[in-house]
């Protein structure tokens, strides 16, 4: 994770980034960066927030205040938020 200097991360920083990690360790990084701008990229003229609507960031954010969800988090959970288009909690 690198960070600006004088930023200060946060638990929820952190939490949101390790649920990125797992999500690539799945995938394997390649993939994971393909799919990511494939989305971005699919969804940049259908919605005004094209990066929060990619479902890697829909499964961070809806989770990153939740200290044990990737503890119970199922494999490949971020399919989930790329196939419902409704905003997930």
């Amino acid at each position: 994770m690198f960070v600006r200097r004088g930023f200060r991360v946060t638990e929820v920083d952190i939490r949101h980034e390790q649920i990125h990690t797992r999500q690539m360790l799945e995938l394997g990084v390649l993939p994971f960066y393909v799919l990511y701008v494939a989305e971005w990229l699919v969804r940049l003229p259908m919605r005004g927030d094209a990066y929060r609507s990619i479902s890697f960031e829909r499964e961070a954010y809806a989770h990153e205040h939740d200290a044990d969800y990737l503890r119970r988090r199922h494999h490949y959970a971020w399919l989930h938020y790329f196939k419902n288009k409704k905003k997930q909690q």
